[in-house]
């Protein structure tokens, strides 16, 4: 497979989230880490702990810059303010690319801090991608945009959600997020094969893959973060690399945090799921 701009970080390997309970033990301990991911609103201030913290790891780790607040999706173009912020930040760290989710969640300068999902129509991938290219262009860096998981889905969509993941990434010439543990969720809540998803996405646009913990109640699936990748997300990952080839992966535990060694832990078993025998489309997961 060709290499681009967008899937050419494979040497990045196995990262994990970089989280206020493991600060004092990656500081005094050093763990060998092959990169850290940081969310860039959590460090997009003139001063304080965040940037003391965020340098000491910077003179020693490599970052990588995710957001939980762009909005690719919203029909307000992007918040200047905001990307003169996150410019300022992507220059100190020197991240090699930067992701945040295909979703909206603001309108009218409201909002929401939520991640939610839109109707899937030509009309909401020409906005989406419209956006993606101001941001693109503004930061000066690769747009990596996330699947986010859902729970709710739209009369108006036009088509799946792959589909439109698909058109969005080309259109705006940028790369994807691919959250395998996302989609397993949304699979689940809205009864569709979660390899159609992996199978129909552009694989030389996936820069990188997220990894996460799971909980199924009784009538849907909700992504959580609070405990270890259950073995079908794992699978999809499987699949997910032997279409797209070694991926910088990032394993995500947001909530229930313990110790370092067992989130690392959790994240370097990602290493034993490298592409080996084929699996088919229509394979089911359980």
């Amino acid at each position: 497979m060709p290499a681009s701009r967008f899937n050419a970080f494979t040497e990045y390997g196995i990262g994990i989230g970089l989280r206020l309970p493991h600060y004092q033990h990656i500081l005094e301990k050093k763990p060998v880490v092959d990169w850290f991911e940081i969310i860039s609103e959590n460090y997009m201030v003139e001063s304080g702990r965040p940037l003391q913290i965020l340098d000491q790891i910077l003179e020693q780790y490599r970052v990588v810059q995710h957001g939980v607040s762009m909005y690719f999706c919203n029909a307000d173009r992007p918040n200047r303010d905001h990307l003169k912020k996150l410019k300022a930040l992507t220059r100190r760290t020197k991240t090699p690319w930067l992701s945040d989710h295909l979703c909206w969640g603001s309108i009218d300068g409201r909002y929401t801090h939520d991640l939610l999902p839109v109707p899937y129509t030509w009309e909401a991938i020409e906005k989406t991608a419209r956006n993606i290219c101001e941001v693109q262009d503004f930061l000066e860096l690769p747009i990596a945009v996330e699947n986010v998981s859902s729970y709710a889905e739209f009369h108006a969509s036009e088509m799946s959600e792959w589909e439109f993941l698909s058109e969005v990434v080309e259109r705006a010439d940028c790369g994807i997020l691919l959250d395998v543990n996302n989609i397993y969720v949304s699979s689940r809540n809205h009864s569709f094969n979660p390899l159609d998803y992996v199978e129909n996405v552009p694989h030389n646009r996936v820069a990188q893959i997220h990894i996460a913990g799971h909980t199924k109640y009784e009538k849907y699936i909700l992504d959580t973060h609070d405990h270890p990748v259950l073995d079908p997300v794992w699978e999809l990952y499987n699949a997910a690399l032997l279409r797209s080839g070694p991926t910088a992966t990032l394993l995500e535990w947001d909530d229930k945090i313990p110790s370092f060694d067992e989130v690392h832990n959790e994240a370097l078993k990602a290493k034993n799921f490298q592409p080996r025998v084929p699996i088919l489309k229509n394979t089911k997961l359980a």
